[in-house]
């Protein structure tokens, strides 16, 4: 009886899958683009793709889904995808975010990777919508020369596609390339192109068929200090006597061209704009409001160049690191503060309370390679969860502090390959019963009744020897 109803199940199921391919191609037959444009802005090291699709339904039949494709040297260096849609005529017009998420299609030509983005209202037959996409890379820029001196610019390849890939067919697309300077050594020309200032224009191309592809190489001065985290562990603990600790260790590496020869201090402070050009002279980390007992220091000690700028709003710390940071110097540091606990800890209606922080690296224009947050929850916490805006890996672990008897729940967060837009809150719900702010108290005035009895004892004991 079992196995008609096992065989029924999957060809249910196949029908289903063969159902789903059905609509998913239909959707990329029946779509097509009438006006793409294009704006990549290279000014920094991490590559911004502003990405304006008109998107048309030619076919017979609704559609909620617009895919996006990548080559797959783009997708082991793409950080995010947003989407957003326009709405209303003139200047009422508004932007609504659309979900993103990556998906897979059928006989995908080259290894091309695919994203999903999902309409708010289906998209019926000749109708049209304007879609705005936002997604940023990084480590797309190459050093060439890999290695310069001290007295020497950064000059770096880009390589892309004219062409916009795309599973459906282009009517029109423009695009423009902005450098961060004028100084351009070479670049792909595909008629009609041209160069005026900073700004590269390919196009407009009329009619080209999906997946169409034409490869563009740009060589340009880029003096931007490529500024990589290549590990950052945040440890955020929560004590519910009132206070939030935060400490985040850093291992920082500029990924720009390497540093050649003897660095010599006395160029580089009498022509800093000449003598280390590209190189990392100082940070900026954006904390939050209130913030208290801040130290910033690495294997040596602390560092005092450091500037601490506070409102009601925002807190900036101004770091320089021991040393100016040129291509391939590495340095490992750790900041550190402390928050009033009732600014990021709430409770909810059922009684359960919940931590609300940022996610992300408080760093401006830092790229980190990996982020591991740790969320240390007071003795006692039960039904740990965490909700992030995105996919993370997640575990529990356990550690042990002062008078901790059965230790804290940790809650670890794991991602790779962020940028400053994951500098979005996360929440980490869990149960805590007030009688659990007793124990260490209660521990540590027993150990002071103990001790106090062992001084009374020993004080009344005689242990000299008599006869």
């Amino acid at each position: 009886m079992e196995a008609p109803i096992r065989a029924r199940e999957a060809l249910g199921f196949i029908l289903f899958s063969l159902l789903f391919s059905i609509c998913r191609s239909s959707s990329l037959n029946h779509l097509l683009i009438s006006n793409a444009e294009r704006r990549i802005d290279l000014s920094s090291h991490i590559v911004k793709v502003y990405l304006t699709l008109k998107v048309e339904n030619a076919g017979s039949t609704p559609t909620s889904e617009v895919f996006l494709s990548f080559p797959p040297t783009q997708v082991d260096h793409l950080a995010t995808v947003e989407a957003l849609v326009t709405k209303g005529k003139r200047k009422k017009t508004t932007l609504v975010r659309l979900d993103v998420k990556p998906t897979e299609l059928p006989d995908a030509p080259n290894d091309a990777k695919y994203f999903a983005i999902y309409l708010a209202n289906p998209l019926k037959s000749g109708e049209s919508t304007t879609l705005e996409v936002l997604y940023l890379l990084t480590h797309s820029q190459e050093p060439f020369p890999a290695e310069i001196a001290q007295s020497e610019s950064q000059l770096v390849y880009y390589r892309d596609s004219v062409l916009i890939l795309s599973p459906y067919h282009i009517k029109q697309q423009t695009t423009f390339i902005k450098t961060p300077s004028t100084k351009v050594e070479s670049f792909t020309r595909v008629e009609p192109s041209n160069r005026a200032g900073t700004e590269i224009k390919y196009g407009p191309y009329e009619d080209h068929p999906p997946y169409s592809f034409s490869p563009i190489l740009i060589h340009f001065e880029n003096n931007s200090p490529f500024a990589v985290v290549e590990e950052l562990v945040r440890e955020v603990e929560i004590s519910h006597w009132g206070n939030l600790q935060v400490t985040e260790q850093y291992t920082l590496v500029h990924a720009g061209a390497r540093h050649k020869g003897v660095f010599s201090r006395v160029d580089f402070q009498s022509r800093p704009t000449l003598n280390g050009a590209s190189s990392l002279r100082y940070l900026l980390a954006r904390l939050p409001p209130r913030v208290h007992s801040v130290y910033y220091r690495d294997e040596i000690g602390n560092i005092s160049s450091s500037h601490l700028r506070t409102d009601s709003r925002k807190s900036e710390l101004e770091i320089e690191p021991r040393y100016p940071l040129f291509g391939g110097w590495k340095a490992t540091f750790v900041i550190g503060y402390g928050l009033p606990l009732q600014d990021f800890l709430f409770e909810t209606s059922d009684d359960r309370r919940y931590l609300n922080f940022t996610f992300g690296c408080p760093l401006l224009e830092t790229v980190v390679d990996k982020l591991t947050i740790k969320v240390v929850l007071p003795e006692g916490s039960k039904d740990p969860s965490a909700v992030v805006p995105f996919p993370v890996e997640q575990h529990l672990e356990t550690k042990y502090s002062y008078l901790d008897v059965v230790g804290r729940t940790v809650v670890v967060m794991e991602k790779k390959n962020l940028v400053p837009t994951h500098n979005s809150h996360f929440q980490v719900y869990y149960t805590f019963k007030p009688i659990f702010m007793l124990a260490e108290p209660l521990m540590l005035a027993s150990a002071f009744f103990l001790f106090f009895v062992a001084c009374v004892a020993y004080l009344h004991i005689d242990l000299s020897i008599r006869k």
